[in-house]
């Protein structure tokens, strides 16, 4: 192998080298960018599902408002499915951010370490061996040249000791030493050719080794060091793509409930609940009638009419303040009077239900205490070493105080809600209204109810003591027409008798009961009776002992049997 020859071998596995120092480094760079890439991605994702959960978190119903009410219509509340289904949405986001990160971006970064460190590692070897053949090189080169300067010193020796020996003025000690000179130049020659062929034999070998050996194998680490690089790429980006896939079919979930929540809307219902919530109860007016005039304007009127029309018993009051059509009336503004008199009819009733129903709530929590209370206090009692008994006494006698409170109460609302619905029973010349007051009796007899009657004068024109409007309020103004006088208690009598009430169930008198009360009846322990009204919440039942006799008994005194085409149960009190 000629000089010019190896310069350019060696020159080409240098420049080998260089390039793919070059394009391993690329490598590294690229791998660098991609987790960039990735880590910029997971951000997003991140973000994104923040900001989700904060739109979703920002239209949820506050509480104690408006919004909350809201949730009786179907919209809203598939709205609000809507919501919670996107919360969800975003925490799948939030699990994509998690699993990019922990699956790409840091497997990544501690292969991205791994990798430049065996990449130096290699390329650190490939220097080395570069180095050594360069060396081996130099020392060929060094031995040839000292071969070279041998043969040549050896041959003009040769040549001055023939010359001396054709010399016949010179001596022959000159010429023997021109010779000696020349051998000594020949064995130098021909020691620095044995030493030329042993390093070039040497150099062959190692040069061989490197171009067949040393440097293939470190470009096959390098080349697999690449191969790695580029399927450890491929993987991360399959993971890319698997970490969206996993998240779809929950993604699937959460659309296909907000899909669910879209058609469990029901318009119908909705305008029903509007309906409902809004309904006063009030009839349309009456036309307006001509009159000659001269005379005052008048309207044809109806018992639950919303006009505001007096009649003609003080048209000086009516000429100083006409009545005015429900649409035309402003809003009285306030919370309202106690009994929700400023309410249609309605949504009166509506608001002294759940009245009632929240004090009836009331009354349970209290009675499920003093029952607690009662039941502890017989625990002390037979066993006295647990605690005193007559300590329980001022918190039992401080509920039983509030449950006598929430009964009081109750009664007032149900009598409220009794006028709202027209069931005000009748049992004299004006109709009267019975509220009951609970006292103790002895021998564990239940309590009985003394009836307290309140004479309470109805008149038809109740509907017309109020101004009225359709978003619920209106604003009482002061009757101008007298009180309607009682009706007669024959016709009373005589209505009575023709309105037999039909028997709906029968009961058996658990004690007895003297009916001492006007309207009450008299029932011996044991006796069995006909039951023609349930109690309506005033702890009275209405019954028959014969087509003469009826009257009202306290509900806890008997047990009622109701027929099965009037409630299917029977009642225990």
């Amino acid at each position: 192998m000629t000089e010019e020859k190896m310069g350019l071998c060696w020159s080409g596995t240098k420049d080998q080298f260089d390039n793919l120092e070059k394009h391993t480094q690329w490598g590294i760079d690229f791998v660098e960018r991609y987790t960039k890439f990735v880590k910029e991605r997971s951000e997003i994702e991140l973000n994104y599902a923040k900001q989700i959960r904060n739109l979703s978190k920002k239209y949820q119903p506050k509480k104690n408002s408006r919004e909350e009410e809201e949730n009786k219509y179907s919209s809203c509340r598939a709205f609000l499915s809507t919501l919670n289904e996107l919360n969800d949405y975003a925490g799948q986001h939030e699990l994509v951010s998690e699993n990019l990160t922990a699956q790409i971006i840091a497997e990544l970064g501690k292969y991205t370490q791994e990798l430049k460190s065996e990449r130096k590692t290699h390329f650190h070897d490939g220097r080395k061996a570069q180095q050594h053949i360069e060396n081996s090189w130099k020392q060929l080169e060094s031995s040839k040249r000292r071969f070279e300067r041998d043969c040549k010193e050896a041959d003009r020796a040769q040549q001055y000791f023939e010359k001396m020996d054709a010399d016949i003025n010179v001596t022959k000690a000159d010429v023997e030493k021109a010779r000696q000179q020349a051998q000594m130049r020949h064995q130098m020659a021909s020691d620095s050719k044995n030493e030329y062929a042993a390093y070039l034999q040497k150099f062959n070998q190692e040069q061989n080794d490197h171009y067949y050996s040393v440097i293939p194998t470190i470009f096959q680490k390098i080349q697999d060091m690449e191969e790695r690089r580029i399927e450890r790429l491929g993987e991360s980006m399959r993971t890319f793509a698997e970490v969206d896939r996993t998240i779809l079919p929950i993604v699937g979930k959460c659309l296909d409930g907000m899909t669910k929540a879209a058609e469990s809307i029901e318009a119908k219902n909705d305008s029903k609940q509007v309906v409902d919530s809004y309904k006063s109860g009030f009839e349309a007016p009456g036309d307006v009638e001509f009159e000659d005039y001269g005379q005052a304007m008048k309207r044809a009127v109806s018992e639950t009419s919303l006009s505001n029309s007096r009649g003609e018993s003080k048209p000086e009051k009516a000429a100083k303040r006409p009545g005015k059509l429900w649409p035309f009336i402003k809003k009285n503004k306030g919370s309202g009077p106690e009994d929700f008199s400023h309410l249609p009819p309605e949504q009166r009733r509506k608001k002294l239900q759940a009245k009632i129903d929240d004090i009836n709530k009331d009354i349970q929590k209290e009675m499920d205490q003093r029952d607690a209370l009662t039941k502890m206090k017989d625990v002390y009692i037979k066993n006295p070493q647990m605690g005193d008994p007559t300590s329980l006494d001022p918190r039992l006698g401080e509920i039983a105080q509030n449950i006598d409170k929430l009964q009081a109460e109750a009664q007032k609302f149900e009598g409220w809600l009794a006028e709202v619905e027209g069931r005000l029973p009748v049992k004299s010349d004006a109709p009267k209204r019975q509220s009951v007051v609970f006292s103790e009796t002895p021998n564990n007899a239940p309590v009985a109810p003394v009836t307290v009657t309140t004479t309470v004068t109805v008149t038809n024109n109740c509907a017309q003591d109020r101004e009225s409007s359709p978003d619920g309020s209106y604003t009482e103004e002061p009757s101008s027409e007298p009180p309607v006088k009682p009706a007669d208690p024959e016709f009373d009598d005589e209505f009575e008798e023709d309105e037999t009430l039909p028997t709906i169930g029968t009961c058996k008198a658990l004690y007895p009961f003297d009916g001492t009360n006007e309207g009450t009846i008299s029932v011996a322990e044991g006796e069995l009776l006909y039951v023609i009204e349930e109690d309506k919440g005033d702890g009275w039942t209405r019954v028959r002992r014969n087509e003469e006799e009826e009257g009202y008994v306290p509900t806890s005194y008997v047990e009622v049997f109701l027929d099965n085409n009037t409630k299917g149960f029977k009642t225990y009190i």
